[in-house]
């Protein structure tokens, strides 16, 4: 997933293997447009390339490369030519927090995206807090980023874990019964996922038979799922994602978990999905995005441009949490027709996507007081055998706006200092 002709050769960055770097090559076609001489911007993006979450980080990279394409076909930003540069962060904030620095102050980058991890994602967002850079998280959730750990110049593309509980939690209790038994990944994202989900069910009036705590990376779930069993809940709630989540449903269904209890979730990946086998697509969940919405503006030319690039592949929510980024920094930074960091952080607040790139059916904007995305929850069920289309793995049953999945502002924790 490397950008052409000018930019550093393929050979300093990150080589990402299998059919998704093959893919996003064909974006590295020399689609820079030669912008009257002018100096390139350069973009930044950290992302785990490698490891549990890279086929959703990849997927990241490629949709941001379609969008750099499409702002450099219409005069990039400013009228310069963009370039992306990309990093990977291997899921560990040390180098996460060595990337960033490496982007700021080697390579000068004017904007940074990242990180799909969580924890990545917040320490990255200390660098980008101290250097003065506009940042949008594209793909880690965890409350905090907009919430007690907000900052003046970070923004968020993908939702808040509350917002991904609350999309789905009352379906849950109501069609599948109130005692909750939790698989959960150890670190900030699969903290305050379960947390929400836990605040929700106390509300509702149900209660939770246990909380497994899973490593990132793991593989074998055996000894959490014969907790789970003996815990005899209603649901259990898996809430690991990337490799984690599809060998942790490939268990449950190897082991039968799934006639005893029901299964489900509460975020879901379409890369999880294609990469597990029919038994263990199972259950109710969210998607942040899905590539089938009939009518919606836009949607079908998202759909064929990255089914160009991605093997003939139908997008994900990762390919838009991409696209959206770098799609959100060129409208602002046009639209200001400035590259100061506070000017566009501050006209960021209440900033509403276009339809060719918010790609739903509600509004979708950033809340001026905690720098979130207002985007929609695709609320439905996995399905182990598509009616019609193979690629359709999940059924869409309602699409939920962001504003009235999220919080109120006030209950975020945030509170923005902006420097003088």
């Amino acid at each position: 997933m490397k950008t052409p002709g000018h930019i550093r050769a393929v050979s300093r960055r990150t080589v990402l293997k299998g059919a998704a770097a093959a893919a996003a090559l064909q974006l590295a076609a020399p689609f820079i447009i030669k912008a009257r001489g002018e100096t390139p911007l350069r973009i930044g993006m950290v992302d785990p390339l490698t490891g549990a979450y890279a086929a959703v980080a990849q997927n990241e990279v490629m949709g941001a490369r379609l969008a750099v394409q499409q702002v450099n076909a219409n005069g990039g930003i400013l009228g310069r030519p963009i370039e992306l540069l990309v990093e990977d962060s291997a899921n560990d904030v040390g180098t996460g927090v060595q990337k960033a620095r490496k982007l700021i102050d080697r390579d000068q980058v004017t904007f940074l995206i990242g990180d799909v991890n969580s924890g990545v994602a917040q320490a990255i967002a200390q660098v980008t807090n101290e250097k003065k850079v506009l940042h949008i998280v594209s793909g880690g959730h965890t409350d905090t980023i907009t919430g007690s750990d907000c900052k003046w110049n970070v923004y968020r593309v993908c939702n808040t874990t509350s917002m991904e509980a609350n999309a789905v939690a009352d379906l849950l209790f109501t069609k599948y019964g109130k005692k909750w038994h939790f698989i959960t990944p150890d670190y900030a994202y699969g903290h305050t996922l379960q947390k929400a989900a836990l605040a929700d069910l106390q509300k509702l009036g149900g209660t939770m038979t246990g909380n497994e705590l899973t490593p990132l990376g793991t593989t074998d779930f055996s000894a959490y799922l014969i907790k789970a069993r003996a815990a005899n809940p209603d649901v259990l709630l898996v809430l690991p994602q990337g490799s984690d989540m599809v060998n942790c449903l490939k268990q449950v269904a190897q082991f039968g978990i799934g006639k005893q209890m029901h299964v489900a979730g509460l975020q879901q990946e379409l890369e999880s999905l294609e990469a597990m086998p029919p038994e263990a697509r199972v259950g109710i969940w969210m998607f942040e995005w899905y590539w089938k919405q009939p009518g919606v503006s836009g949607v079908d030319k998202f759909v064929a441009e990255i089914r160009k690039v991605n093997n003939g592949k139908v997008p994900t929510a990762r390919h838009w949490f991409g696209y959206t980024s770098v799609h959100t920094l060129a409208a602002i930074a046009n639209k200001e027709k400035s590259l100061d960091a506070k000017k566009l952080a501050e006209a960021l607040g209440g900033f509403e996507l276009a339809d060719d790139v918010k790609l739903q059916p509600n509004k979708c904007y950033y809340r001026k007081g905690d720098h979130q995305l207002m985007t929609s929850a695709f609320v439905g069920e996995a399905l182990s055998q598509p009616a019609g289309d193979p690629e359709d793995l999940f059924r869409v049953d309602r699409v939920v706006a962001g504003d009235k999945t999220a919080p109120p502002e006030a209950a975020t924790g945030c509170k923005l200092q902006w420097p003088t």
